[in-house]
């Protein structure tokens, strides 16, 4: 398709939409207007401009939606958990593994991981700072490190590759036009190298500062973590409770790795990439969610199971809707630079469909080398930029966008994709900017968040570095 009008528009409101992701701003009003100027020129018709701005929306709300139930049943069910005390009973035996602050770093980086995959990382963090950062800190290890332990493992490594819930990868897949499952495996690859590096850098930078048991600073870190770790105790649910309290802290893990173990063992015995690594495997563990909710609602309110469970699932759907509305218009106006979207959203009849994105990357390929690692250093370049506006998804609609575009036969879209997800949630899901989710575990563990910030930045930034390179390798 010979470029028009239209064309260069798209390309100068995405241009728009990275210079005020950089400058930390919404994105949400540049996403509408461009959805719509771009919609008005292209159909010569404001009426359809009017048309194109709702359609956006809408198509990009049906194939997110599946995104936003799996959120919904999984903060629900970690808020009934809360009401029968079974979140704290799941973790209170990991106290005890801490005898030191070398164990309990990579203890608090393996919980907070594993609770983060399954419930996301800013749900569960108040669970995690109350209960094992008071421990790892009478271990003898330094609060600061401890938050940076809980950053890099939640909100960097579970969250960049989100391998059980599929948010991230979903939205990403979506905009290159790919299937999930050709990519997911590459993400949760890219986030074991990019979070490896950087825990293992902040391990050995950090080490000596790991102190024993009797060390005075201790008493100190911990009154400040004091007034939280009380909070947490008179949050105690009912105490009648306890029975079915152990009973759910037993049953959610335990279902939850049974889930695990058979979506491994369906892609093993199979031998390709199975349905459980797409949209079924996030349906596979939203039901499993939606059974336990029912359950766990059911031992704690009995007769009133019926408005508890109303209100558990209206707070994940508000949840969800804070974490991701915003994405809606965004997606939208990169779905209309697809040609899988495009015609839905332009409502064109059958035939030939406009490629915005893809169109002007091709078109300029001719001025650029040819070189895969151009491509994927530039993918991390604007999945990094894109993070900055301190949230974790909203520039994955463009980074997959990019990924289809700037593909070649030497480096494949999911690949790209994969890479610019990394750099995206990394950057953006609560690492390294300061206005992100990171603000919640600097509150929690009581510590400026510009340190943290300062902090992660060289381990993260080695470790996105070296997950590129090795993509290249790799895949």
């Amino acid at each position: 398709m010979d470029l028009t009008l239209s064309h260069f528009l798209y390309g100068i409101f995405t241009l728009v939409i990275i210079l005020t992701m950089a400058f930390r701003k919404g994105v949400v009003l540049p996403t509408l207007l461009g959805t719509f100027i771009v919609a008005w020129v292209y159909q010569g018709s404001l009426i359809e401009g009017f048309t194109a701005i709702f359609n956006a929306n809408l198509v990009a709300a049906k194939e997110l939606f599946s995104i936003f139930l799996i959120i919904t049943f999984m903060v629900a069910l970690l808020h009934s958990l809360r009401d029968l005390g079974a979140d704290k009973r799941m973790i209170e035996p990991i106290q005890k593994v801490m005898i030191n602050g070398h164990v309990a770093y990579f203890v608090l980086i393996v919980v907070t991981y594993v609770i983060s995959l399954f419930f996301w990382p800013t749900p569960a963090v108040p669970l995690i700072c109350a209960l094992l950062v008071p421990a790892a800190v009478r271990a003898g290890l330094p609060v600061l490190v401890a938050g940076m332990a809980i950053a890099l493992a939640g909100q960097g490594m579970a969250l960049s590759s989100d391998y059980i819930m599929q948010v991230a990868p979903g939205l990403s897949a979506k905009a290159a036009g790919i299937e999930t499952a050709a990519m997911i495996d590459k993400a949760l690859i890219l986030s074991l190298i990019t979070g490896g590096v950087a825990i293992l850098l902040v391990y050995f930078v950090n080490r000596k500062h790991i102190r024993s048991k009797l060390d005075p600073q201790i008493e100190k870190e911990i009154e400040g973590l004091q007034g939280l770790s009380d909070s947490n105790d008179k949050s105690s649910p009912a105490q009648h409770l306890s029975l079915w309290s152990k009973v759910f802290a037993i049953l959610v893990p335990l279902s939850m790795l049974v889930v695990m173990i058979f979506m491994i063992s369906t892609k093993l015995n199979s031998g390709r990439m199975s349905g459980f690594e797409g949209g079924d495997g996030a349906a596979f563990i939203g039901g499993v969610a939606v059974v336990l909710l029912l359950l766990s609602t059911i031992a704690f309110g009995k007769h009133r199971a019926l408005d508890y469970i109303s209100d558990h699932i209206t707070d994940g759907f508000v949840f969800a809707f804070k974490a991701m509305g915003p994405v809606i218009p965004i997606a939208g106006f990169f779905f209309l630079g697809s040609s899988d979207f495009s015609g839905s959203i332009l409502s064109l009849a059958e035939g030939e469909k406009p490629a915005f994105l893809f169109d002007l990357v091709k078109a300029s390929q001719e001025y650029l080398p040819q070189n895969e690692y151009l491509a994927a250093f530039s993918i991390l370049l604007v999945g990094i930029i894109t993070g900055l506006d301190g949230s974790g998804f909203s520039g994955l609609p463009l980074t997959g966008a990019l990924a289809s575009a700037l593909s070649t036969s030497d480096i494949a879209p999911s690949t790209l994709a994969a890479i610019g997800q990394m750099g995206t949630i990394w950057t953006g899901g609560g690492t390294i900017v300061a206005w992100s989710s990171l603000i919640a575990i600097a509150g929690f563990c009581n510590i400026p968040v510009m340190e943290l910030v300062r902090k992660n930045f060289i381990p993260v930034m080695l470790g996105l570095l070296a997950s590129t390179g090795l993509a290249l390798v790799l895949f």
